[in-house]
């Protein structure tokens, strides 16, 4: 197999005000792929690089303007020959230092995965079933946070996106064309990135959705994308939303069901069925950055 390095202006020490050097100029991330018949990919790091033997994940220093996604998907492909295409973000967590920060981004295989080393920092590149991670030598910071990942490792974050009470959070002018409107929240939602967990009151730092926009009335008529599905409601808008997060529910209890609305009865309606709520200020915010 041919190797290219690639070589970032983030590569480098950092001085960093815990006492430590850490790699990266404008901070590092990794990649940590699951599959749910496979467990997790998982790097045994060369003898001589930072804590050499132990195992942790593909990963590396980010470049300037390169966010934690880009920076771990191509880290992943350069260090374990992992197609970028053939992965879904689904939560990346921080350890943050300040001046310096790691991210690891937690994503699902979308396909068959054949990795392997690609470059000489990998004594080996292999899945590992999950209940056999901790039988391993890992790396220090790894090992802390892993924990916590397993524990939310095959968790996505569906958002359920009432079209009606979102576009009427913002004096627009959307009352003169409902259906453009809507037409327009959905297209900005299949350009959203990543939300903050904090704002969603989740663990992690942040959760990639999969976004379904309930529209109803003269909002219907507004076609699905690859990022969106859109469900529309036949009668009540707040009856089809509480149906689409009882379904999201039932079809995966682990799931983090959210639906954004700031409707009072309708929040009442959706914990009732499983899920959780968020004001339309959350997705507003996302949309706007």
């Amino acid at each position: 197999m041919s190797v290219t390095h690639h070589h970032t202006d983030g590569d480098g020490w950092v001085e960093c005000s815990c006492g430590l050097r850490h790699w990266g100029h404008y901070g590092a991330a990794g990649l940590l792929l699951a599959d749910p018949d496979r467990g997790v990919l998982l790097q045994h790091r060369a003898h001589w690089s930072h804590h050499g033997g132990t195992w942790g994940v593909p990963g590396g220093a980010r470049a300037s303007g390169e966010t934690a996604v880009q920076a771990a998907l191509r880290e992943a492909a350069e260090e374990a020959a992992v197609p970028p295409d053939a992965v879904r973000p689904g939560h990346c967590w921080v350890e943050d230092h300040g001046p310096w920060s790691y991210s690891t981004v937690v994503g699902t295989a979308t396909r068959a995965v054949d990795a392997g080393p690609s470059d000489p920092e990998s004594l080996d590149i292999t899945w590992v079933p999950v209940d056999e991670v901790d039988d391993r030598p890992l790396l220090p910071a790894f090992g802390a946070l892993w924990p916590q990942i397993r524990d939310q490792l095959h968790r996505e974050l569906v958002l359920v996106v009432d079209a009606a009470n979102v576009v009427g959070s913002r004096p627009d002018g959307w009352w003169h064309d409902r259906r453009a409107a809507a037409a327009r929240l959905n297209d900005a939602l299949g350009a959203v990135g990543a939300l903050p967990a904090s704002a969603l009151e989740l663990p992690a730092a942040w959760w990639w959705p999969r976004i379904t926009l309930v529209t109803e009335g003269a909002g219907r008529g507004v076609p699905a994308s690859e990022r969106v599905d859109v469900v529309e409601a036949p009668g009540s808008g707040d009856d089809t939303i509480v149906a689409v997060v009882a379904e999201a529910v039932a079809r995966r209890p682990h799931d983090h069901v959210v639906a954004v609305t700031a409707d009072r009865a309708l929040r009442a309606r959706v914990r009732s069925a499983g899920g959780s709520c968020v004001g339309p200020s959350v997705l507003r915010d996302a949309l706007d950055r």
